[in-house]
């Protein structure tokens, strides 16, 4: 039986929680004065209003959360936050539809990065401010942040986390305390941040632009404030900073806290996934610009090496980021791309797709299944890192990827009714889906969303939960069983 009393009161505090935020880009609205200010503190007064009117009445209800509550806290929180997110844009006038209010702060929270704003450059200090700090906070989790907090306020913190964090293996914790794992993710988080905002700021940015553009490089969210992303600054320098950090960001966050703990870089070496990650990276670098350097799109390979390097690092990590239009290079390499947006970031990272440990699984479970018809009767054992894994692990990963290549054919097959080219369709989808934004055609690295229609923006908003929530915390909801007492 789930909690009401003891669920909304959780949503009623992460709402006062999240309300917070909202001081800061009033802050940034008053320094800059160019619009904001009366939008931001509306905002703030709503939605702590509105969370301390439902916490009130429910206020002693503090009885130990289960499972199910936890996945209905978190799947119910991903989708009041955006709600809440929208008032700022609403208010300030930025947007008078709901519905592209909805599909950008969704883009933010869940870190797609995909936009239906043109005219980045012009928007208000504020806004701009608000739209990539969406990303940082969704980037790691409002909610694991709420972890390292609700336990001081009465709420305990082990099933919310166990249904936010990513990945198959979710009960591994850095410290023996959830909460102390929850600031452990949440200190290297931020470190990496201040680091990204100051290397940028060194190599040219303003300052403004240094935080904005680390908030999205580390949530590989993708958000800029200028329309033409990166590209806008012409800085060898400053894409390779972003392509370190966009690297980093792709990093299972706990092998980062080992490797800090340890001060060695060992944990990296030893860990198989951040091998792969890393490894599938460069050699779709490599591959990209030598293919775009044969086919001519180049004139010389160190301009072909610089172009892929970046582009080909922000879609495999599904940041978004683009220097240059490369809806226009020769298929394969946007294809490329694509395929590595499904699987190359690692789980427990801030990247989106099956995650690195999924695809390897995968793979580990096929050649074993090839074995077997050879060898019915063969002992062979599936191993990660050294050590067994488990079927029940490997039956829930298959049944993941069926769920996820299923939701990627009907989304793609609901946009095309709505009018959608099938390219177009298809690449909305799949950015969508593993949170990486930019897609092909229509909704190229050059364009934006907002020529969709309201359908398919809704499409794409629930693709976006889908993916940010990995399938199974999202779509069990919808079950029966899930609200059978």
């Amino acid at each position: 039986m789930i909690q009401i009393r003891e669920v909304q009161r959780v949503l009623a505090l992460l709402l006062m929680i999240f309300a917070q935020f909202m001081l800061l880009p009033e802050a940034v609205a008053w320094y800059y004065g160019d619009g904001g200010t009366l939008a931001f503190l509306d905002s703030y007064v709503i939605t702590f209003l509105v969370g301390a009117l439902f916490w009130f009445p429910v206020r002693r209800a503090k009885r130990e959360l289960r499972n199910r509550d936890g996945f209905l806290i978190v799947g119910a929180a991903w989708v009041l936050l955006p709600l809440a997110s929208t008032l700022p844009l609403l208010l300030s006038g930025v947007t008078s539809s709901f519905t592209d209010a909805m599909y950008e702060t969704t883009s933010g929270l869940t870190t797609t990065g995909s936009t239906v704003f043109s005219g980045l450059d012009e928007l208000p200090h504020a806004i701009n401010f608000w739209r990539h700090l969406l990303h940082w906070i969704g980037g790691m989790g409002i909610i694991v942040l709420a972890v390292a907090i609700l336990p001081l306020l009465g709420v305990g913190g082990r099933q919310i986390f166990k249904a936010e964090t990513p990945g198959p293996m979710k009960d591994t914790a850095l410290t023996p305390r959830i909460t102390s794992t929850a600031k452990a993710l949440w200190f290297i988080y931020a470190g990496l941040t201040a680091l990204c905002a100051a290397a940028l700021w060194w190599a040219g940015m303003s300052p403004f632009d240094a935080v904005n553009h680390s908030f999205s490089a580390l949530s590989t969210g993708g958000f800029s404030t200028h329309d033409a992303s990166i590209a806008y600054f012409h800085s060898p320098l400053i894409e390779f900073i972003l392509m370190v950090f966009m690297v980093l960001a792709s990093i299972n966050f706990a092998t980062h806290f080992i490797a800090l703990r340890r001060k060695s870089l060992l944990p990296y070496w030893r860990d198989p996934e951040t091998l792969g990650t890393v490894g599938v990276m460069l050699s779709a670098v490599v591959l990209a610009a030598l293919y775009l350097w044969a086919r001519g799109t180049y004139p010389d390979l160190l301009s072909a090496l610089r172009f892929a390097s970046f582009n080909v690092i922000s879609i495999a990590s599904t940041t978004g980021f683009a220097t240059t239009d490369y809806n226009l290079w020769p298929i394969f390499v946007p294809l490329l791309m694509l395929v590595l947006s499904c699987f190359a970031a690692s789980a427990g990272s801030t990247g989106g797709g099956i995650k690195m440990v999924r695809a390897i699984l995968l793979l580990k479970q096929g050649l074993r299944e090839m074995k077997r018809l050879i060898h019915p009767d063969a002992l062979d054992l599936v191993k990660f890192g050294g050590r067994r894994v488990e079927e029940p692990i490997i039956t829930a990963i298959w049944g993941f990827f069926f769920l996820y290549v299923t939701s990627m054919a009907v989304a793609t097959l609901a946009l095309s009714a709505a009018g959608v080219d099938f390219i177009s369709a298809m690449s909305a989808v799949i950015a969508h889906i593993n949170n990486m934004g930019p897609g092909l055609n229509q909704v190229g690295p050059a364009s934006n969303y907002g020529g969709l229609s309201d359908l398919a923006k809704w499409i794409l908003t629930f693709t976006m939960f889908l993916g940010r929530l990995e399938i199974y915390t999202f779509l069990v909801l919808f079950t029966r069983a899930f609200w059978r007492y």
